[in-house]
């Protein structure tokens, strides 16, 4: 559930034009331009490339979450520094393979925003802790659900996977607005809801639209990096910028498990495992949508559940050393299309780079010195561009009476229950409450069931309201 300003642009493109083997890979008629390895001198740019495309969409949600909860700067570097370390594993696993895990092709793997929707609320509850332990059984739980893919897919439509999708998209949003406001720290200090705060957070959304509208190859790729690099620049000329964090970090540090604990909450594994599902849905499409770029094809079964499957072992992971949960990165699809090269072995050597990264603290303790206002600029437009997809995903569905009325009444309950008043569930258990209140829960649940028991309409001899074949490849595309 990331990061996403090209994602709907490149699912296109991916399923448009599959990308042209490589002239590295000319020499060999047998191996597929996936399993080929170009130059180091040539792959190794390759590799930044895919970095700095994900690079901003893997640090903001630990960083969300460490701001939201008042974490202190060592803290706060530390969970950054953990994503990198994860996503390096992770994105190795996925592109490398271990038995049947991993999906064996060019896929960059990231921590998603979809769960923040749940982590931040549960993290102020029940403590940061609470979130780990969700995310450690969810993990597991997508494991399970990626060697079983054939049959429980069929409970995911993209019509039930949209309206999670846009649920979790609406809302983030009033997160990225307190950000841009000048987040909780400027409401203390009397500046909250300052104009140069909107001023800046307005330059980095223009600069990254205007990156991403009319900027060509890797200037339109990484659109957000550019906005907040301008936006940094600004906010350090106007002297909002401290580097006391980086000056305080260590050069080499090795993270140990368990630094914040597992706690096994019932509402925290109920809500970030129903997250975890459709974020598995989500990287069945990105999967998809590589797969056709990469081979001109759809994946395989196996690819499919091998991807899944290191998806939630990411997931698990990285709750045992303070990580947020791991996705697929869709606009690493978009770096492939503009390189043209498909070879996995390009993207692992970006996860190679990644997880290096990550044991250099003063490096991850640069991205908790962005100021919220920068930050609020940024993830106002990455979590449009989640609810965007949604909307894009329930679009691909023909949308009839049925499914206008699984639509209407699943994000009724969602948004209803997500901007309630607290006396609403009040009479419920605080498990329950919270639940409800993060709109994703009822939201999901009314469109499983919905979908379930309505009668299925078919003009013109399709199943709409479906929305699914046996082959989960052939579903749309959300965008991370």
């Amino acid at each position: 559930m990331t990061a996403e300003t090209t994602a709907a642009r490149t699912s296109e493109q991916a399923q448009a034009s599959p990308a042209e083997p490589d002239a590295a890979h000319a020499g060999s008629a047998t191996r597929s331009p996936v399993d080929q390895m170009p130059p180091l001198r040539r792959a190794f740019p390759l590799a930044i490339q895919h970095l700095l495309a994900m690079f901003v969409g893997n640090a903001a949600p630990p960083l969300i979450v460490a701001t939201a909860i008042g974490m202190a700067a060592g803290e706060t570097t530390l969970m950054v520094q953990l994503a990198m370390i994860v996503s390096g594993v992770t994105t190795l696993l996925q592109t490398l393979g271990a038995g049947p895990i991993g999906s064996r092709l060019p896929v960059m793997q990231g921590t998603s925003f979809a769960f923040l929707a749940v982590a931040i609320p549960i993290a102020q509850e029940f403590g940061i802790a609470a979130v780990f332990g969700g995310a450690f059984v969810a993990g597991f739980v997508q494991v399970i659900f990626g060697g079983a893919l054939h049959w429980i897919s069929r409970l995911f439509p993209p019509l039930v996977c949209g309206v999670i999708i846009l649920i979790i998209g609406i809302k983030l949003m009033p997160t990225a607005i307190d950000y841009a406001a000048g987040g909780a720290p400027a409401q203390a200090a009397g500046d909250y809801g300052a104009l140069f705060h909107f001023g800046i957070a307005a330059l980095v959304i223009a600069v990254t639209v205007a990156c991403n509208q009319f900027g060509r190859g890797f200037l339109s790729v990484a659109s957000v990096l550019i906005g907040l690099l301008v936006g940094y620049a600004v906010a350090a000329a106007f002297g909002m910028v401290s580097l006391q964090a980086v000056a305080e970090a260590d050069w080499i540090f090795a993270p140990t498990p368990l630094h914040f604990g597992l706690d096994f909450t019932s509402a925290a594994i109920i809500a970030i495992t129903i997250i975890a599902l459709a974020s598995s849905m989500e990287s069945i499409g990105d999967l998809t949508a590589v797969s056709r770029t990469a081979i001109g094809k759809s994946p395989t079964s196996r690819q499919l559940s091998g991807g899944v499957m290191a998806d939630g072992i990411g997931t698990s992971l990285g709750a045992l050393f303070g990580a947020m949960p791991n996705t697929t990165f869709s606009q690493n699809t978009g770096v492939v299309v503009l390189s043209g090269v498909v070879s996995r072995f390009v993207v692992a050597l970006a996860g190679g780079i990644l997880l290096l990264a990550g044991f250099v603290p003063k490096f991850a303790a640069f991205f908790s010195t962005i100021p919220y206002a920068v930050l609020g600029g940024a993830v106002l437009v990455m979590f449009s561009m989640v609810a965007s997809a949604g909307i894009q995903v329930i679009g691909s569905e023909v949308l009839n009476r049925r499914a206008m009325l699984i639509v209407a009444v699943s994000l009724g309950l969602g948004i209803g229950f997500s901007f309630a008043p607290e006396e609403v569930t009040a009479a419920f258990s605080a498990d329950i409450a919270l639940l409800l209140s993060s709109g994703i829960v009822p939201a999901m649940l009314s469109a499983v069931v919905l979908n379930a028991v309505l009668p299925k309409q078919a003009p013109a001899g399709r199943d709409p309201a479906a929305g699914t074949s046996a082959d989960p490849a052939a579903e749309a595309e959300p965008s991370r």
